[in-house]
């Protein structure tokens, strides 16, 4: 049977391809068959990283039996969840609702119109541990499906009605009708992640998943106690096993609380998303420099092992070879040999000892690299010849796959973590890098979310590439990049915007963001997402995107609908912080922001705003049209907030204590 995903773009639609199970793609052929058949669907949801996706589809995918169950009586889907967030989204809260936990791989029953009526996650070849085998479990929705229909529709309005409550949450929120404190928000966020915080850093016990806008929310505290949270954690992560220490990178999670053994995935978006907080924390306690050697490690992690034609692939692999980890660990003899071959030995002692390459193993009979007590992030330059030598060494093993699809959404982060490196050739590449999305992404008037033209973006997809467009206008005073941040926001007001457009003559219309764009035509609800996870909500990052543009170019009108979605998820901004600490730093931007306008070419004081750990601020230079260049002295600064300028300053001194005055 030739599989209908074998020429599919992404890694994950691939991935056994071959197998004998009729993989058809989210669809809208897909799902008319099933209801010309009168066949219900069963749903796979993975990613190309996901190590018990794989397994699953060895176990019980590439079984002929299980097979011919699933393409006799099913109409087989397998989707990516990278690709087609939306999909996975709708039906992760199914599946929460029917389990009561969510995963990957995810397995779901839909009736042909796509209404779930049982979901779960990982199931076993044969029953395992009390779990209900896969097979058991088809031959069970077959028989419900043919004998008991009327179970199944009752099971799939409620589960529905259900999913459509809980995907758009923010919808059903109680009016706020106090005035919104954000410092107040803010000092409670902070006291919640500072009690969080263990003795091994970080804000929750095991599985332990790194949280950089937690971090990022604290920077705006100078105690003592909030600094060891942000230095417990900072340096936790940085020097266990969560990061690849020879070839730079971190892992997706920690399967335990000390940070040291990895799920070992690596994701374009959390390489994004640290390296950006380790450089803003480096900046704000700068005595830590080491923390913006991590960031540039991880980044050039991405550089040398990501990089791809139109820009940065989505993810390696947890697993080479079937293995999961075994391109990362070590033994002791493996490291002897590798520095025995190019004539190391004597540095062994010192090898082993850096990076705790020990016995007993600590993973499977075998090490993971981590960090000494006492020892440095950068590698030592006596031992640079024999990391070269680890590495070449471990470049000869089975690699992990790469799954090469580049997301949208995680490539206009990574240009934002490289804008924040903030030097020329760091910048040079993030602007290269948004030009080759805008060409890759963008046709016929449609942004896609991958450079397959398979799914239309997602909110968060056009919302980050237009926050990143504001970085390379912040970044170079060239306004042909707020144009382009502009006409995206025009994208999604257009595109997914629910209900009238705010303006100044009505503030309080409209009810948000939905993740999906009104292109799309395959779901039967509107998910909206409000709640900040592993990366920011759309919603977040609709209203910082909208809010910089706004503060960037005055613009008034744009500022309100930021200032609108601020509005919609205002009670749990005041209560429950810790939920959306992404649309708390973008309400700052949207109601309290400020502008640094600074006309004419870089100059000291420019380079000084560029230096520095600067909050919820706006940095605006050039010779633009902007109305807030008009009648300004060039190479004086400016410091706004509200249309209301402070007087000019020339000095650095000057400029720092009017910042220091406003909380920038």
């Amino acid at each position: 049977m030739t599989n209908r995903l074998s020429g599919a773009s992404s890694a994950y639609l691939r991935q056994h391809a071959e197998n004998p199970v009729d993989w058809r793609p989210w669809d809208r052929e897909a799902l008319d068959e099933a209801a010309r058949l009168d066949r219900p669907i069963f749903l796979s949801v993975g990613y190309a990283a996901c190590h018990w996706c794989h397994v699953m589809a060895h176990e019980s995918f590439e079984d002929p039996k299980v097979a011919s169950i699933l393409n006799q009586y099913f109409i087989p889907i397998k989707v990516d969840r990278e690709e087609r967030p939306d999909v996975d989204a709708l039906y992760m809260a199914a599946t929460q609702l029917v389990s009561g936990h969510g995963g990957w791989p995810m397995s779901v029953f839909l009736a042909p119109d796509g209404r779930p009526f049982m979901a779960g996650t990982y199931y076993p070849p044969v029953e395992r541990h009390g779990q209900v085998s896969f097979t058991t479990l088809l031959t069970a929705m077959h028989d419900v499906w043919s004998t008991r229909r009327d179970e199944v529709e009752r099971q799939a309005d409620e589960l529905t009605r259900a999913i459509e409550r809980e995907v758009s949450f923010i919808d059903h929120l109680a009016p706020f009708t106090d005035t919104l404190d954000l410092a107040a928000s803010r000092q409670r966020l902070r006291d919640e992640l500072v009690e969080r915080v263990d003795d091994e850093g970080g804000f929750g016990d095991a599985p332990k998943f790194p949280r950089p806008s937690y971090v990022e929310a604290l920077l705006e505290f100078d105690d003592d106690t909030t600094r060891f949270a942000v230095e417990r954690t900072l340096d936790a992560m940085s020097r266990r096993g969560i990061y690849d220490h020879l070839r730079g990178g971190f892992a997706r999670y920690s399967v335990d609380a000390e940070w040291h053994v990895p799920h070992f995935e690596k994701m374009l978006s959390d390489q994004a998303l640290l390296a950006r907080a380790y450089l803003r924390a480096a900046r704000s306690m700068p005595e830590h420099a080491e923390w913006r050697e991590v960031a540039l490690d991880t980044i050039n992690f991405v550089l040398s092992d990501l990089a791809v034609e139109s820009g940065f692939a989505s993810a390696l692999d947890a697993d080479a070879g079937g293995l999961e980890g075994s391109h990362v660990t070590w033994t002791p003899k493996e490291v002897a040999d590798a520095l025995e071959e190019d004539g190391l030995h004597d540095d062994l002692d010192a090898v082993r000892q850096r990076w705790r390459i020990e016995e007993p193993a600590d993973f499977e009979g075998r090490s993971i690299p981590r960090l000494a007590e006492a020892q440095p992030f950068s590698t030592p330059a006596a031992l640079a010849a024999a990391l070269a030598s680890l590495r070449r060494s471990r470049a000869r093993r089975i690699q992990p796959g790469r799954d090469e699809k580049v997301i949208l959404e995680w490539n206009a982060m990574f240009a934002s973590a490289l804008f924040e490196v903030r030097d020329a050739t760091h910048a040079e590449r993030a602007l290269s890098l948004l030009e080759s999305l805008q060409r890759t992404h963008f046709h016929d008037g449609v942004w896609w979310r991958t450079e397959s033209r398979r799914a239309h973006a997602s909110a968060s997809d056009v919302a980050w590439m237009s926050d990143a467009c504001v970085d390379a206008f912040e970044a170079t005073g060239d306004e042909s990049w707020t144009h382009a941040a502009r006409a995206l926001a025009r994208y999604l007001l257009d595109h997914y915007w629910d209900g009238d457009v705010p303006t100044s003559l009505s503030p309080h219309v409209g009810s948000g963001i939905f993740s999906r764009s009104n292109l799309v035509t395959d779901l039967h609800a509107q998910p909206k997402e409000i709640f900040d996870g592993a990366t920011p909500s759309s919603h977040a990052v609709a209203c910082r995107a909208l809010a910089r543009l706004a503060l960037c170019t005055g613009d008034s009108e744009t500022l309100v609908v930021a200032q609108r979605l601020v509005e919609l998820a205002a009670s749990l901004l005041a209560t429950h912080p810790g939920a959306v600490p992404d649309l708390l730093e973008a309400a700052g931007f949207a109601l309290t922001g400020v502008e640094v306008v600074i006309p004419g070419d870089a100059n000291a004081l420019s380079a000084y705003v560029g230096s520095r750990f600067t909050r919820r601020s706006v940095l605006v230079t050039g010779s633009g049209t902007s109305s807030l260049l008009e009648a300004r002295r060039a190479g004086s600064a400016y410091v706004c907030r509200a249309g209301v300028c402070q007087l000019p300053v020339d000095t650095v001194t000057a400029l720092e204590e009017q910042l220091r005055n406003v909380g920038a």
